[in-house]
């Protein structure tokens, strides 16, 4: 189960943790690729989901963008830009509304509040952001009673869904309602595995013949939709409400759309606002996620297709193998032979070709993710920087 967390990017991109050098004289191994990389915008990371842009790259694209498509201000996340991002959502996942909120946690916490009424129980899974990573809210805030299911895994089976169900009618005297069911996929906390689709199918059958009322934490949606050939709409119709990340891979400072009925939606405008979520211009982020929204899909799969490419290219490399996941997406392991040091193979790949590669976990695996910034330089050219730090970094 991966490790990484945001604090791992902060430290590998910090210029002051690791100064980007200008190199005195072209090494010997990079004759074909005499070009030296300095700047943030032209880096490739492989620790991140997206573009994590700089302040002064930022302000670039926006300039860009505004260039050919003008930027209109938005008032409380309503009309101007957002307009226009919330009905490209609406388009996607086929669903009646959309609504602009400033975090994915608001986002999941209000969807599953709404979903479950006064019902009382939701089911989760146990390495969910819902459940691990937003503060326990749902029950000091909201006063639901969450659920976890397959614990350390990132899914569970509509088998245990219903045991688990039938388990907590049985068990208790003062039996409070189930009122919905919460699913995520991928999932952060398991390498970013993903939900297989037959099984969302299942349980989704099995909820709209009870009653149940489900909600999807998409927050990584495109990256599951890119490695099960499948679509954003496929996956929505299977829930009542989703929640999609505008700063994950779509290159926002933050923000977050919630899908989902109209009357559903309806009600999240004053839910926002007493809840503090009220923010009063969001154009920039708006901006900037539609603008990587129009593309996401065809970027994805050029992504892909590279990143194949390239793994088959270091993989005949002595001292490292990279190896896909069983059910995963964009990230990676990456395993290095005893004979490399790992610390200094990162130094040289960031310091001298603007690679941000990252460090082994406590299984021994460094954690890699494929991203937009793999379209910024060749396959071979970044071939040809891993052979030179490899060498390099010989212990």
């Amino acid at each position: 189960m991966s490790n990484f967390k945001r604090r791992d990017f902060l430290k590998l991109s910090s210029l002051s943790a690791l100064p980007l050098l200008a190199s005195a004289a072209p090494f010997q191994a990079m004759a074909s690729t005499p070009q030296q990389f300095s700047k943030d915008s032209e880096a490739v990371y492989f620790i991140n989901d997206g573009i994590f842009y700089r302040p002064e790259d930022l302000i670039a694209k926006l300039q860009e963008i505004n260039s050919t498509n003008p930027i209109e201000r938005d008032s409380y996340a309503e009309g101007g830009t957002i307009d226009k991002l919330l009905k490209k959502f609406i388009a996607i996942t086929g669903k009646e509304a959309a609504v602009y909120l400033p975090t994915g946690t608001l986002a999941n916490q209000l969807a599953i509040s709404v979903l479950c009424g006064q019902n009382t129980k939701a089911f989760v899974q146990e390495t969910s952001h819902v459940y691990r990573d937003e503060g326990d809210a749902a029950q000091t805030l909201f006063n639901k009673r969450l659920i976890p299911l397959a614990k350390e895994k990132a899914h569970f089976t509509l088998e245990e869904l219903q045991q688990s169900i039938a388990y907590h009618k049985q068990g208790e005297y003062f039996v409070g309602g189930v009122g919905a069911v919460s699913i995520e996929t991928p999932v952060r906390r398991c390498d970013g595995q993903f939900f297989p689709l037959e099984e969302i199918k299942r349980i989704s059958a099995y909820c709209k013949e009870q009653g149940y009322k489900m909600h999807l934490d998409g927050a990584r949606l495109h990256m599951a939709t890119a490695f099960t050939n499948s679509t954003v709409k496929e996956y929505a119709s299977y829930f009542d409400t989703v929640y999609l990340c505008l700063y994950k891979y779509l290159g926002a400072t933050g923000g977050a759309v919630l899908c989902g009925d109209k009357a559903l939606i309806d009600q999240m405008h004053h839910l926002i606002k007493i809840h503090g979520g009220g923010i009063f211009t969001n154009w920039p982020s708006a901006a900037i996620a539609l603008h990587h929204l129009n593309t996401i899909d065809e970027d994805m799969q050029q992504i892909k297709a590279k990143a194949k490419e390239l793994f088959v290219q270091l993989n005949s490399l002595k001292g490292i193998k990279v190896n896909a996941l069983t059910n995963g997406t964009n990230l990676f392991n990456v395993s290095l032979d005893k004979g490399i040091d790992a610390e200094k193979l990162n130094k040289r790949l960031r310091a001298e070709h603007n690679i941000v590669f990252g460090m082994p976990k406590e299984d021994g695996l460094v954690k890699i993710k494929i991203n937009l910034t793999l379209l910024r330089r060749g396959n071979q050219s970044i071939f040809e920087s891993f052979k030179e730090a490899l060498a390099f970094a010989k212990a």
